[in-house]
């Protein structure tokens, strides 16, 4: 007896959502969000974001990490260097917006959210 597509079972509401929110999960620490603005401005090595945002060497590649496994960031080798830069610059970027909007627009008060830690 040989299988049809209709007989494959239907994948769960919560394996469809676990990419969407392991990429929200990667979002939601403020540094990987200040390392993906600041690749927005171009190109930038570990230790270039390691200056710019004065976190340890070790972390920003454990972010940029994270970042690179959610398809956030690619990299680039150069010699015997690596290179950073944000994946989908337009979608990303309307992402982001669209956050911004959600947290600033009218109506939104993110600072009395109680689900939020305090940072």
């Amino acid at each position: 007896m040989t299988s049809t597509v209709d007989d494959a079972p239907e994948p769960s509401d919560t394996s469809l959502a676990a990419p969407v929110a392991a990429v929200f999960r990667a979002l939601g620490e403020p540094a990987r969000l200040s390392i993906l603005r600041h690749l927005f401005t171009g190109e930038h090595s570990v230790r270039e974001l390691t200056d710019h945002l004065g976190l340890a060497q070790s972390t920003v590649s454990v972010h940029l990490a994270c970042l690179r496994d959610c398809g956030l960031v690619r990299l680039r080798s150069v010699g015997r260097s690596s290179r950073y830069s944000v994946a989908d610059p337009a979608r990303l970027a309307a992402l982001l917006a669209g956050a911004d909007e959600l947290v600033h627009g009218p109506g939104a008060d993110a600072a009395t959210c109680t689900h939020l830690d305090a940072r």
